[in-house]
Parts: structure tokens; C-alpha cells; sequence
């Protein structure tokens, strides 16, 4: 079945504490159950780096620093047709980090029902799809090549 794909953004969300890089990941409840990034759609007339700064703050109620694009994007098909998505199989995404200061996260409680801070080890095995794992690699390695 052919469809339109939904424009949205990956946001890796990470800070830098006691020279040690900690990924937030939140635990998905809304459309599928598994761990993510905070991660959304644009909005009519929205500028990308609007949507990264929007998401980081809605998802998880911090405030997002220090923002790049990276040179990753792809698509996926949903699961199955969703009713707050009319007309859309799927979402098309482009890779962004966004650095946060380590604060109190408050969560989106209909998407999310837990958010936590992990390494990347962890936060690698957590996340449940392959283009998050690739995603978190990119910037994992992009942080480590730049000395954090």
C-alpha cells in the first residue's frame, strides 16, 4: 500500500556529568510498548530546529542546548494504521542530538510511562529498533571523536 510518510525528527538527548556522556531514554507506552528517544512529527510551517527544541521540552520537560544535525535519516512503515495519524503509513526521520543540563524530567505521560538516564552501553541495548541503536552510535561516536 502506498502512503505519505510523516516528517519528524530523532532527538538523542544526552549530558556530559563528571566527563561521563548519559543518554536519556524513555519508555514508550503510546502506539507500542519498548524504550526510545524523545522523538516527533513537524508541524505545519515549523522549522526543524523548532521541532527539536519543541520535542526535548514536551517529552521530557528539559530544555535542549546545544543542537546537530547529523548525516542520518531513513523511514519506517507503522505497525499498524494509527487513528491520530490520518492518512500517514509511516514516519520519515533525520538524526538530531540535543545536549541537556541534567535536571528533573517530567515525561509526557501519555506516550511515556518512565524515563531514565543510562550509558551508551545501556542505553543501546534499551532502545528496541535498529535505526535508534545506529542513531545512538552515531552520536556516541561523534561526541567521543570531538572530546565531548
Amino acid at each position: 500500500m502506498k502512503g505519505k510518510y510523516r516528517r519528524a525528527v530523532f532527538v538523542v538527548v544526552y549530558t556530559i556529568e563528571n566527563n561521563k556522556t548519559k543518554y536519556l531514554i524513555l519508555k514508550r507506552k503510546l502506539h507500542w510498548k519498548g524504550w526510545e528517544f524523545p522523538k516527533g512529527g513537524l508541524e505545519k510551517g515549523e522549522k526543524i530546529a523548532e521541532v527539536v527544541r519543541r520535542e526535548v521540552k514536551e517529552e521530557t520537560g528539559l530544555k535542549a542546548e546545544k543542537i546537530k544535525k547529523f548525516d542520518f535519516s531513513g523511514k519506517y512503515k507503522y505497525p499498524k494504521k494509527l487513528s491520530d495519524r490520518p492518512g500517514f503509513v509511516g514516519q520519515s526521520f533525520v538524526l538530531y542530538s540535543a545536549e541537556v543540563k541534567k535536571g528533573k524530567v517530567r515525561i509526557d505521560k501519555r506516550e511515556h510511562s518512565k524515563a531514565r538516564w543510562m550509558s551508551f552501553k545501556k542505553a543501546v541495548r534499551k532502545v528496541k529498533f535498529e535505526n535508534q541503536k545506529k542513531s545512538l552510535k552515531i552520536v556516541d561516536g561523534w561526541l567521543m571523536s570531538n572530546g565531548k
